[in-house]
């Protein structure tokens, strides 16, 4: 049965997954209450992980109640109003049907599954049982990226001509670096495309709208990689025999797009960009202004405006830490910056008020669908060589 929830009462969290993203929406919902005492609270109820000792140390240095090593368990627990799912991305489908089909809210990472058909598969399951649906795009809950939505949706860039997006990191570089999961297409969908990409295309989407057509290209530079003994985030450990195994994702992914507003598109997403550690950039031209945003410098954004009187144009830089910006009047004077875990705090926000205010939150499992679209669109242009419509996928 679906969990009804009254305005008031705390929601109760079963995680599944315990590494990089379960530690960051740990931390999320630890802080949360401290710097939103307003919002519902959430209570850390479950979390989840094959591994009995390594999920039973997250679950006491992370703040969890309890631990479990079977999710079929955890999603039928009548205790549990709320799954928030970051294993990898091959194990999204299964548990979110079967948590939406035992009446559970939904947080799940992205991208939201492996392909565009289980993707929308989960979509009609969450929608049929009528359950809440998240999906998690953390960047559209900077500061800055927020303000760079105002700035649009107030037309103070007035019409929109230009979207340029990449996602540069370079933390597989090194060709003796282990084959993690994530350089594996059953486990992961994608490489860079669907793990770096996904989140500038959905920045696109949130900040300009719906694209129409893309063309793309991609390349894997190193064919094969040192098989891991372990791993543990982006970190890991290479097989001591230095066995190896193939790479079968991409390394980096470029493609132009049109949009449905007339502007147009480029993106890129790269792990081989040496020097990038989180370079997460865009940049948007208008006929009244444009704006400048890169993550790895995230508290700013540079804004442009073209009525400027001529003798002090250029772009200025905004600090986005006012209380006028989105969310920073629950966190420190202005001035003084928030980090990458604060975009999943705000993320929790949205989900536990949308639970409470009986609304879907956004992004949700749409959104993953239509980013999971115009992934497979690009896919399909790289191997037809060819414009592709997204409509066509």
């Amino acid at each position: 049965m679906i969990q009804n929830l009254v305005k008031g009462e705390s929601i109760r969290v079963g995680m599944i997954g315990y590494k990089f993203m379960g530690k960051a929406h740990s931390n999320a919902y630890r802080a949360m209450p401290m710097f939103f005492p307003n919002a519902p609270k959430p209570v850390m109820k479950v979390i989840c992980g094959r591994d009995e000792v390594g999920v039973k140390q997250a679950a006491e240095q992370f703040g969890w109640e309890e631990y479990e090593t079977d999710w079929h368990r955890l999603v039928e627990r009548e205790d549990i109003d709320l799954i928030d799912i970051n294993a990898p991305s091959n194990a999204h489908k299964e548990i979110a049907i079967a948590a939406a089909r035992n009446g559970k809210h939904l947080f799940c990472e992205k991208p939201l599954a492996l392909n565009l058909v289980d993707a929308r598969e989960m979509l009609a399951v969450a929608e049929e049982h009528q359950i809440k649906h998240m999906v998690g795009f953390n960047y559209r809950f900077a500061p800055a990226v927020q303000l760079a939505k105002k700035l649009i949706q107030e037309e103070r860039l007035g019409k929109i001509y230009h979207y340029r997006a990449a996602f540069m990191q370079d933390w597989i570089v090194d060709p003796n670096f282990p084959l993690v999961w994530r350089l594996q297409k059953d486990v992961a969908g994608s490489g860079s495309h669907g793990d770096l990409g996904a989140h500038i295309i959905d920045l696109a989407r949130f900040l300009i709208g719906e694209m129409t057509e893309v063309i793309g290209m991609s390349e894997t530079f190193i064919k094969e990689r040192p098989l891991p003994t372990s791993m543990t985030g982006l970190s890991a450990k290479g097989d001591a025999s230095a066995q190896k195994g193939p790479v079968t994702v991409d390394d980096a992914t470029l493609f132009m797009a049109r949009f449905s507003n007339g502007a147009l598109g480029s993106f890129e997403a790269t792990r081989f960009a040496a020097g990038h550690r989180c370079t997460n950039a865009f940049e948007i031209n208008g006929s009244k202004g444009s704006v400048r945003f890169d993550f790895e410098r995230m508290n700013e954004l540079e804004v442009y405006f073209t009525d400027d009187p001529e003798d002090v144009q250029g772009f200025r830089r905004v600090i986005a830490t006012d209380p006028a910006h989105a969310y920073m009047n629950a966190w420190w004077p202005a001035g003084h910056g928030i980090g990458f875990e604060h975009t999943f705090v705000h993320e929790a926000l949205e989900i536990l008020q949308a639970l409470e205010e009986n609304r879907m939150p956004e992004p949700n499992f749409l959104d993953g669908v239509r980013c999971q679209e115009i992934l497979e669109a690009v896919d399909r242009s790289i191997t037809e060589r060819r414009w592709v419509e997204i409509k066509e996928v």
